[in-house]
């Protein structure tokens, strides 16, 4: 399993370190990752009363007040003089019209002259500004020295040290911290070195160090999180091993180490096994579960995932990142009423918590796609009405091309004919595709020979584009140039030589046309090699099985096809190869299927007339 999870509650320990004031404090995060009593609405919903929040308030505004008196009281005690107050005015105004250096060298001798840390920190704002990462450390590290207490200049220095060429000076400082701190705070600290230290430029000198600084508290659980962390970084799978394994004995029972034990192991295999008995004695392990599920994706078992997801959603019916999660297996699975309540949710959600920065373009699309397919044009364009403009260039790509195309199938081919004309992307490949979408109008709109003649027009300006040639090979197809068809394909696997779609789709051109069905086979199961869950490439197959007169072959890929996507043509054929076993029942029942789905399914209907059966 390669990184197949993401160790929600360590990253939520790990996310928040060197953070800038007024930031998340690492042990907010730890404390309080995902938890909604951490918000007021909460809090008041948990039953404290406004005079509660109000004392909390208080109490608050009061430890606020003793910091800022205890920092003043650091602070030198400098006589303004009219020439230092010159040089300081002098110095913002020439920064607010674009000079930093000379603005920050004065602010940088000011502060060393007076001792006053204020000065040195204006100097950092001012080099961080200029994007300077020299001269930022320079004055960073004379805040520190000016005010050696303030816990504010010894984060930004550790943070511009641990970045820097040279890490030794941040050794002490971690030393320090950590003897510092109160035992059930020191576990905190460990995450936040080791995450600090994963960012330096000098890997070997970052992990030795790691090394020495945990050395004292190497029996703790935390400890041997770190170790087992930094040795995955270094690719040291046995020491990962090893100290996931201790961290496990350590605390049987904690989400991290079982978390961190799965991800040291990778193997898809042995972690689901592992997850799974964690949650039998551990239900409400939502870190745990959540990883599961992804392991049970990754596995394709798509029902098991959904359900596992679906337990999640629970105990939090507006997680955003659940919801979105069981829309896709629900697609994945066909099922596109589930799927469609599942993005609707995701939306809704995502509408009302507009400092979600998630974009909902892809759960539009699919909505919009949904619509489409059950036959309800103006309820497809009004999700695509809710894309929003600041989205990925390309996803808005994407919504304009559904929308000509949803145009077009309501009936009006010119309007959208004319939304792709004032289409103008840059990028060679987006003006293809807005080409190809334009075909698809005219093929929609039955204008064959127009379309072809609008795609070879496509395929001169684009001739190295395999996606296009792709295209032009299944429209060359439709309209009865197979040659044409042939050569196109075997441009794009040149091209592309792991496209497989295109050596199925010439395997399937030579087995539904029933010739050269050796070859036919052999280009169908190159394609099955480099995709083996594709029902489509399973379909394929059974049907290139069906007419090497492989009947059982036949009927099974394409069961195993039909159990993956439940799909008018899947359905057909294997009605066919039923109906020719003598299992006519069935394959009636199949074929009723199938004309449910898609009433006027060209593959249905010609089958029925070449075997003389109606329904």
């Amino acid at each position: 399993m390669k990184n197949a999870f993401v160790i929600v509650t360590l990253s939520s320990i790990l996310a928040a370190c060197a953070v800038a004031p007024g930031q998340q404090t690492a042990q907010q995060a730890a404390a309080g990752a995902g938890a909604a009593s951490d918000t007021p609405l909460a809090a008041a919903e948990a039953g404290s009363s406004d005079a509660d929040t109000a004392q909390a308030a208080a109490d608050e505004e009061e430890l606020e007040a003793k910091a800022r008196a205890e920092v003043e009281a650091r602070l030198p005690k400098v006589e303004m003089t009219s020439s230092m107050l010159n040089q300081l005015l002098k110095a913002e105004f020439a920064f607010r019209k674009g000079d930093w250096q000379g603005p920050y060298l004065t602010m940088l001798s000011l502060a060393q002259q007076t001792r006053d840390p204020r000065l040195a920190r204006r100097a950092a704002e001012m080099a961080v500004a200029a994007r300077q990462a020299d001269d930022t450390l320079a004055a960073v590290r004379l805040w520190r020295e000016l005010d050696p207490q303030s816990d504010e200049a010894t984060q930004y220095f550790v943070g511009m040290v641990v970045t820097s060429d040279n890490i030794a000076d941040v050794e002490p400082i971690f030393v320090e911290r950590l003897k510092e701190a109160p035992p059930d705070k020191r576990g905190m600290l460990l995450f936040q070195i080791q995450q600090l230290l994963g960012r330096a430029k000098d890997k070997e000198a970052a992990n030795a160090m790691l090394e020495r600084v945990v050395a004292p508290y190497n029996n703790t659980f935390e400890a041997h999180i770190v170790r087992a962390q930094a040795a995955l970084g270094r690719s040291d799978k046995g020491a990962a091993l090893q100290a996931a394994h201790a961290a496990m004995v350590a605390k049987p029972d904690s989400e991290i180490a079982v978390l961190m034990m799965a991800q040291v192991i990778e193997d898809d295999a042995k972690v689901a096994p592992m997850l799974e008995a964690f949650l039998k004695t551990h239900p409400e392990a939502r870190e745990v579960r959540a990883a599961h599920a992804r392991v049970l994706v990754n596995q394709k078992q798509y029902p098991q995932a959904r359900a596992q997801f679906e337990a999640l959603l629970k105990g939090r019916p507006d997680d955003a990142g659940n919801l979105y999660a069981l829309g896709v297996l629900a697609t994945q699975m066909n099922d596109a009423k589930a799927a469609e309540g599942y993005f609707t949710r995701f939306v809704e959600v995502l509408g009302r918590n507009p400092e979600d920065e998630r974009d909902p373009t892809r759960a539009l699309l699919i909505l919009a796609q949904i619509a489409d397919e059950r036959g309800d044009v103006p309820a497809a364009l009004a999700w695509l009405d809710k894309v929003p403009a600041g989205t990925d260039p390309q996803l808005l790509l994407s919504a304009q091309l559904r929308r000509a195309q949803l145009m077009g199938k309501g009936g009006d081919l010119a309007g959208g004919r004319k939304l792709l004309a004032g289409l103008k992307p840059a990028e060679p490949a987006q003006q293809a595709q807005v080409a190809v979408a334009e075909v698809q109008l005219l093929r929609d709109a039955g204008r064959m020979l127009e379309a072809y003649s609008l795609m070879e027009s496509a395929a001169k300006r684009f001739p190295k584009n395999p996606d296009l040639l792709y295209d032009f090979a299944l429209l060359a197809e439709k309209v009865g140039r197979v040659e044409v068809m042939e050569k196109l394909l075997r441009e794009v696997m040149a091209l592309a030589p792991d496209n497989h779609h295109a050596y199925n789709a010439l395997g399937y051109s030579l087995a539904e046309r029933n010739v050269r069905l050796q070859e036919a086979y052999a280009l169908i199961a190159k394609a099955l090699e480099m995709a083996p869950g594709d029902p489509f490439i399973m379909d394929s197959m059974g049907w290139v099985q069906y007419r090497l007169g492989k009947l059982d072959e036949a009927e099974k890929y394409l069961r195993n096809a039909y159990a993956l996507r439940n799909d008018p043509e899947i359905a057909v054929h294997l009605g066919e190869v039923l109906f020719q076993k003598g299992q006519q029942a069935a394959a009636q029942a199949l074929w009723r299927e199938a004309r449910a789905k898609d009433p006027q399914n060209d593959t249905l209907r010609s089958t029925l007339a070449r075997l003389r059966q109606s329904l």
